[in-house]
C-alpha cells in the first residue's frame, strides 16, 4: 500500500483518489481490494520456541569454561564434582529460561491492539463485520468507546474525542474535525484523523479507512519492533571479554606448566599432565556464574521490594551503569490529571497550588496567599474577588463532568479538562453539585471543533436566565463585546486578553476562556446567535498536567548521581520546556520538535543530544534515532514510557522501563523493567540497587579470583621447586565449589555502600578487570601462595605426613579465605571496625558454617577417605590461625595506603 499524506487531503480528494463514495464500496470490489492488500492485522513475526529459547542459555563463553571444567574433573575420575559443576551449568540455564521466556510477547500484545469488530457501510448499507475485513476505502462508522479499527480520514464528525495517549503521548483528549492539516504535521496535531487501536471518548464521527494492518501507525512501530535489535547487556559483554581472557590464560599456564615440568624438572608426562589438570581445575572460577546468578537474583527480589519489577536478570546490574534516562511525560514524569494552574481576570492574576483533582487549594494575587474555603456558613474569604467567583460559577455550570472517588482518590467522570475546571470551582469554594441545582441547566450547544466552544443556559432564582461559554480563548474573543471588572460589564480590550493568552500559553498552559451573559427570562432555548454577540469575558484559566513531586525529587536525586535525565515526548513544545523547566529538566528556552528532527542527520543529532534535554511533538521514530544517537554518544540508556509509541525505544535502549498501572501490555512486554506503582521515585531506587549489586559482583570477582590464582599459583610453585603437589584436584574443587561459593555467596547480601548515589556513574567502557582489581587480585594471591606453600613446605620438611601436610594446607589456605572475605565487605573503606567484621549477618553464618564443614573436612572418617585428610591437633590449628589472620591486617593497610596516596577508584 501507497502511504500518502491523507491528512492533507481535501475529503472529496481522498475519495477520488480510493476510488470510494460516502455509501461506501459493493462487496464485490471489498473482496477484489481484500485480496490486494490483505487481512486488516499485524504480520506476526518469526517466533522462537521454547526449546530454542533455553538452548540459548548455553551460548555464553562462562558456560563453556565450566563445561571444560567438567570434562577435566571427568578426565580425573571425580564423577560426583562433575556432576555438581554441570548442575550449576543448568541451573544458569533454568534461571535464565524463566527470566527470558517473556521476551517475544511484545508484538502479541500490540497485534491484540485491534479492535475486533467494525461498523461500516457497503452499497450503502450499514453492517457489521469482522475489522480483519477492512479494505482501504471502507467507510467506517464510530461512536464513543468504539476502538478505532484502522487508520482512517475523518469525513464527518460530532464533538468527536479521541484518546490518543497510548500513541502519541499527549495527556489531552484529541478534538477532531473534518478540515485537512499541513503536509507536515506530527501526528498528534493530524485533527482530521483517526488512528488504528486509539479509543473514542466522547462524540461520534465517519471515517475512510486510508490503511490496514502493516501500513497503519500501529503497524508501523511493529515493524520498529521486529527491527529493534534485542540488546546484551554489558555485564555479559564483560563477563565475555573476562572469560576469553581467563580461557587463554589457564590453557597457557597448563601448557607451559606440563612442559616446564617434563624438559627441565624431568617429571614423567603422566605425573605432569596429572599437574596440569590440577592448575586447570585450580585456576578455572566454578562457582563464578553461580555467584553472578545469585547476585542478580537477589538485586531482583531488593528491587521487587521497591515496586520494580526485572524481567531479565542481567538487567540488574545494566541499571547501576545507567547515565542517560531518557522519560516520556505523560504518566511519568507528570501526575496524568489535569490541573488548573492559572486564572486571569481583567482586574487579577492568580496563581492557585494543589495538583491533580484533590480539591485542597489555595490562591494567591500580588504576592498575597488566600483560602475560599467556607470560614462560616455565610461568608467566603475571597469575596472581594467577585470576578473569580463568577469565573469558577461558569467553570461548573457550563461543564459535563463529575468528581468521582476510585479506591479513596478522586477522580473525573468525563473530560479531564472539565474535572480541572470543577476542581477549580470546589478551591473557589463553590459546591458544585449545589450550583447546578441554584442554577438549572434549560439548554446547551455542545463543544464541535467547528465552533470550537461550549455554551449552556442556565435559569435563576430571579426568573432571568443567563448563558455560560467555555472555549478557545480566539474564538471566544471574538464573540464578546465586554470584559468583567468588580462586577460590572466595560468596553473589551482585546489587545489585553490577547497579551494574556500568550503569557499563559508560554508557560506550557492549556488556556480556555470562559464568558457570561445575561437574557431575559423569554429565552427557554440556546441558538448560536445568542452568543454570536454581547457575550462578556469573565477571565482566562491556565490548565496543565501537573508534574509529580516525587518524580521532581527523583530527578535530582538522578542528577546528583550523574545521571542526565531527558524528556521525550509526543506533546506540544511550549507544555514540554515549561513542564521540563519546572521539575529541572533544560533552561526552560531550549527544545528540539519532532520537526526538527526531520531536518537534521544522525550525525548532527549525536552533537545535539548532549546538549538538549527536552525533544516535544515526536514519534516513535524519533525516539529510536534519540536514544541511538545518546548510545553512540558512548552512554548507557534507560527509557521510560507506558505507550504504544514508547515500545520501539523502550527495546532499544540498554534497559526500557515500562510504567505498570498506566502502561501498555505492548509497553510491558518491550521492557526489561516495570514500575508497578509508575512512579519515577521508583527508577532511582533501582539505580541505587544496581549499583550495589555491581559493587556486590566486584565484591565477588575480588573475593573468588584471588583464591584461584593462589590455587594455581601453589601448584606452580610446587613445580618450580620441584616438590609434591600441596593441594590435590578434588581438594582443589573442594576449596571451589565448597567453600569459595559459600563464602561468596554472602557477599551478594551486602546492603549499599555508602555515597553509592554521590558518585558519578562508572565508566561504560571499564573493564570488569580495573587496574585495581587486577592489582587487588595479584596481591592478595601473592599472600595466599606464601602462606600456604610456606605452612605447607614446613611440615613436610619437619617430616609430617603429606596427608596432614595437604590438610594444614587445604585448611590454611579456606581460614585466609574467611579473614579476607571480611576485607572485601568494603571495596576502599576500612573493613576494621565493628560494623566491618558484624554488621553483615550472612557473612558471620557463612564463616561460621565454613568452620563446621572444615571440621568435617578435617575428622570426619568419609571425608578423610574421600578427600585424602587426617586429623590435626591445637598447634597445627594455632599455626593456621595465626598466618591465615595476617590477610586481613595487610590488606586493611594496603587500603589505608591507597586511599591516602593513590586514586584507583
Amino acid at each position: 500500500m501507497i502511504t500518502l499524506s491523507w491528512h492533507a487531503f481535501e475529503i472529496n480528494n481522498v475519495l477520488t483518489s480510493l476510488n470510494s463514495s460516502t455509501e461506501g464500496l459493493t462487496e464485490e470490489e471489498a473482496h477484489k481490494r481484500l485480496s490486494q492488500y490483505g487481512p486488516n492485522r499485524l504480520r506476526p513475526s518469526k517466533k522462537r520456541s521454547s526449546w530454542s529459547i533455553f538452548l540459548s542459555q548455553f551460548k555464553n563463553l562462562l558456560v563453556y569454561v565450566l563445561l571444560v571444567s567438567a570434562i577435566i574433573t571427568l578426565i580425573t575420575g571425580h564423577l560426583v564434582d562433575a556432576g555438581v559443576i554441570l548442575g550449576v551449568i543448568i541451573l544458569n540455564a533454568v534461571i535464565g529460561f524463566i527470566q527470558e521466556g517473556k521476551a517475544e510477547k511484545a508484538l502479541d500484545s500490540i497485534r491484540e491492539m485491534l479492535t475486533s469488530q467494525a461498523n461500516i457501510q457497503r452499497s450503502g448499507k450499514r453492517i457489521m463485520i469482522s475489522s480483519e475485513n477492512l479494505v482501504p476505502g471502507d467507510i467506517v462508522f464510530l461512536q464513543s468507546g468504539d476502538k478505532v479499527p484502522a487508520d482512517l480520514r475523518l469525513i464527518n464528525v460530532k464533538n468527536l474525542r479521541i484518546d490518543e495517549s497510548s500513541l502519541t503521548g499527549e495527556s489531552l483528549n484529541a478534538e477532531k474535525s473534518m478540515l485537512p492539516c499541513n503536509e507536515k504535521a506530527a501526528i498528534g496535531d493530524r485533527n482530521c484523523m483517526a488512528y488504528s487501536g486509539t479509543l473514542i471518548t466522547y462524540g461520534q464521527g465517519r471515517g475512510i479507512v486510508v490503511a490496514t494492518g502493516d501500513s497503519t501507525e500501529i503497524g508501523k512501530i511493529n515493524a520498529l519492533l521486529v527491527l529493534a535489535p534485542p540488546m546484551t547487556t554489558r555485564l555479559l559483554l564483560k563477563m565475555s571479554e573476562f572469560t576469553k581472557t581467563l580461557t587463554v590464560v589457564i590453557g597457557i599456564l597448563s601448557v607451559t606448566t606440563l612442559v616446564f615440568g617434563v624438559l627441565i624438572r624431568g617429571y614423567s608426562i603422566s605425573d605432569m599432565f596429572f599437574a596440569a589438570v590440577s592448575l586447570a581445575v585450580a585456576a578455572i572460577p566454578e562457582g563464578l556464574p553461580a555467584i553472578l546468578t545469585i547476585t542478580l537474583a537477589i538485586g531482583v527480589q531488593r528491587m521487587a521490594k521497591r515496586n520494580v519489577i526485572i524481567r531479565r536478570l542481567p538487567s540488574v546490574e545494566t541499571l547501576g551503569a545507567v547515565t542517560v534516562i531518557c522519560s516520556d511525560k505523560t504518566g511519568t514524569l507528570t501526575k496524568n490529571e489535569m490541573t488548573a494552574k492559572t486564572v486571569s481576570t481583567s482586574m487579577n492574576d492568580f496563581e492557585i497550588s494543589g495538583v491533580g483533582y484533590e480539591t485542597h487549594g489555595t490562591f494567591m494575587t500580588d504576592g498575597s496567599e488566600f483560602s475560599c474555603y467556607l470560614l462560616n456558613k455565610e461568608k467566603f474569604s475571597c469575596d472581594k474577588y467577585p470576578d473569580l467567583i463568577e469565573l469558577a460559577r461558569g467553570s461548573v455550570l457550563c461543564n459535563d463532568t463529575s468528581l468521582i472517588k476510585v479506591d479513596d482518590k478522586k477522580s473525573v467522570q468525563g473530560d479531564p479538562t472539565e474535572g480541572a475546571l470543577i476542581v477549580l470551582g470546589i478551591k473557589a469554594g463553590l459546591d458544585y453539585k449545589s450550583e447546578q441545582s441554584k442554577f438549572p441547566r434549560l439548554d446547551i450547544i455542545p463543544f464541535e471543533s467547528e465552533h470550537r466552544f461550549m455554551a449552556t443556559l442556565h435559569g435563576r432564582q430571579d426568573s432571568k436566565r443567563i448563558i455560560y461559554l467555555k472555549g478557545a480563548p480566539e474564538q471566544v474573543l471574538e464573540l464578546c463585546s465586554y470584559q468583567r471588572s468588580s462586577g460590572n460589564n466595560i468596553a473589551i480590550n482585546k489587545n489585553y486578553w490577547k497579551n494574556l493568552i500568550n503569557r499563559i500559553a508560554g508557560k506550557g498552559q492549556r488556556t480556555l476562556a470562559i464568558a457570561v451573559k445575561e437574557v431575559t427570562e423569554a429565552h427557554s432555548q440556546l441558538k448560536f446567535e445568542d452568543v454570536q454577540e454581547g457575550m462578556c469575558i469573565l477571565g482566562l484559566v491556565g490548565i496543565i498536567d501537573p508534574p509529580s513531586g516525587e518524580a521532581t525529587s527523583a530527578i535530582q536525586k538522578c542528577q546528583t548521581a550523574g545521571i542526565r535525565v531527558k524528556m521525550i515526548t509526543g506533546d506540544h513544545v511550549l507544555t514540554a520546556r515549561a513542564v521540563g523547566f519546572e521539575m529541572g529538566i533544560g533552561d526552560g528556552i531550549t527544545a528540539l520538535s519532532g520537526h526538527d528532527l526531520n531536518n537534521l542527520k544522525d550525525d548532527e543529532i549525536q552533537r545535539l543530544v548532549k546538549e538538549v534535554d527536552v525533544y516535544a511533538r515526536v514519534s516513535p521514530e524519533h525516539k529510536m534515532r534519540l536514544v541511538r544517537a545518546i548510545q553512540a554518544n558512548g552512554d548507557v540508556v534507560a527509557m521510560t514510557g507506558d505507550g504504544v509509541n514508547d515500545a520501539p525505544a523502550l527495546k532499544q535502549a540498554d534497559i526500557g522501563i515500562a510504567m505498570g498501572r498506566k502502561g501498555t501490555e505492548v509497553a510491558k512486554e518491550a521492557a526489561e523493567m516495570i514500575l508497578t506503582d509508575d512512579n519515577f521515585a521508583s527508577i532511582e531506587h533501582a539505580v541505587e540497587e544496581g549499583r550495589t549489586v555491581y559493587d556486590n559482583i566486584k565484591k565477588a570477582i575480588m573475593f573468588i579470583l584471588p583464591t584461584n590464582a593462589a590455587e594455581a599459583g601453589i601448584i606452580i610453585v610446587a613445580i618450580a621447586l620441584g616438590r609434591m603437589l600441596p593441594i590435590t584436584p578434588v581438594q582443589i574443587l573442594w576449596v571451589n565449589m565448597i567453600t569459595a561459593v559459600t563464602l561468596a555467596l554472602s557477599i551478594a547480601f551486602e546492603p549499599p555502600e555508602e555515597g553509592v548515589m554521590k558518585r558519578a556513574p562508572r565508566d561504560p567502557k571499564e573493564s570488569i578487570l580495573s587496574p585495581f582489581l587486577i592489582w587487588r587480585i595479584g596481591f592478595v594471591s601473592l599472600i595466599l601462595i606464601i602462606g600456604t606453600c610456606g605452612l605447607f613446605f614446613l611440615q613436610r620438611d619437619s617430616g609430617v605426613s603429606i596427608e596432614i601436610s595437604r590438610t594444614v594446607a587445604v585448611n590454611t589456605l579456606v581460614a585466609f579465605e574467611a579473614f579476607y572475605l571480611l576485607n572485601t565487605r568494603y571495596i576502599q573503606d576500612s573493613a576494621f571496625t565493628k560494623e566491618g567484621i558484624f554488621g553483615n549477618g550472612y557473612v558471620v553464618a557463612a564463616i561460621g558454617l565454613i568452620i563446621l564443614m572444615q571440621a568435617l573436612f578435617t575428622y570426619f572418617p568419609p571425608m578423610q577417605s574421600l578427600f585424602g585428610t587426617a586429623s590435626l591437633d591445637f598447634m597445627k590449628w594455632f599455626q593456621i590461625i595465626v598466618v591465615a589472620s595476617s590477610v586481613f591486617f595487610i590488606v586493611e593497610l594496603e587500603k589505608y595506603v591507597l586511599r591516602k596516596h593513590f586514586k584507583f577508584f
